[in-house]
């Protein structure tokens, strides 16, 4: 394992990435070409309650000679907390799981709304046209809105400096604009991935700030691993989440959560900035249960 999870880069895999199928701002293909410019060995595509861009992804790795991990980031709640789940190895092309992705996708949908109306009612007429115009393309069935792209058109109305500002003051959970919306638990979420073929992976728990609650999720909810290498974590956070993945026999995973690059921000960490070694590829498929 590298010194938190950077180091030899050639060997490296970034297993937490998002892409224009949710929230990124590169396509799945981008992604993909990216990490192979940056001497990665693998790159995991984990767009938010979506798979819509693991097909490309899949055949951009084919092209530039790089393994693509499917995989999928799944939003829950827990303590009233926003937790996520990440899904590795899953099979994108079953039915009952895109039914029930479709469903988290609808509930982001009417959240949106919510977070838009808030916006307004504090004297920002910010639109849900203007949020998808923003894109600069049509926003295809199976992709889903998340709050990064509504940060972007505070950023370009010029409420917010940028991103994180934008989050700070009035996206993020307890935040004047925030809207809640009703989650699966993360028992659910794992269950879901693990019937999927999948094998599930608690996502940056530092984020949370309530280290036993991510511990009672880690016993209810039984992972296959920790993200104990995330953009956001400091040295003694992987301490910590180290520390509980050895307690628990859980795999470490790491990615950088990266999100493309917004207003000249590159939003969470650059692509490869976290990484772990390949013999973790081979943990999780057997986890998932492909040995």
């Amino acid at each position: 394992m590298q010194k938190r999870g950077a180091g030899n880069k050639r060997t490296g895999c970034d297993l937490h990435s998002h892409t224009t199928a949710s929230d990124g701002m590169n396509k799945p293909a981008g992604n993909v070409r990216l990490a192979k410019e940056k001497g990665l060995a693998a790159v995991a595509i984990t767009d938010h309650d979506t798979v819509a861009g693991l097909e490309e992804g899949k055949l951009a790795g084919e092209q530039y000679g790089i393994t693509v991990v499917p995989g999928v980031e799944i939003s829950t709640m827990a303590g009233g907390i926003d937790i996520h789940i990440l899904g590795y190895f899953i099979q994108p092309e079953d039915e009952l799981f895109l039914q029930r992705l479709s469903q988290l996708r609808d509930t982001r949908e009417k959240r949106n709304i919510n977070i838009i109306a808030n916006l307004n009612r504090l004297g920002m007429p910010v639109t849900m046209d203007e949020v998808i115009e923003g894109l600069g393309r049509e926003l295809a069935p199976d992709e889903s809105i998340g709050r990064p792209h509504i940060a972007d058109a505070l950023v370009r109305r010029g409420f917010a400096s940028d991103m994180r500002d934008a989050f700070d003051r009035y996206l993020a959970q307890g935040k004047p604009a925030y809207a809640p919306q009703p989650r699966i638990s993360p028992e659910e979420a794992c269950s879901w991935i693990r019937e999927a073929g999948g094998a599930p992976v608690l996502a940056h728990p530092g984020l949370y700030g309530d280290d036993e609650l991510v511990r009672n999720i880690l016993i209810s909810a039984k992972p296959a691993g920790i993200e104990v290498y995330h953009s956001d974590h400091g040295p003694s956070d992987e301490q910590r989440y180290m520390a509980m993945a050895e307690e628990l026999n859980l795999i470490v995973t790491g990615g950088s959560d990266y999100h493309g690059e917004r207003q000249g921000v590159v939003f969470h960490g650059d692509l490869g900035s976290r990484t772990v070694e390949v013999s973790v590829l081979g943990a999780l498929s057997k986890a998932a249960g492909l040995h």
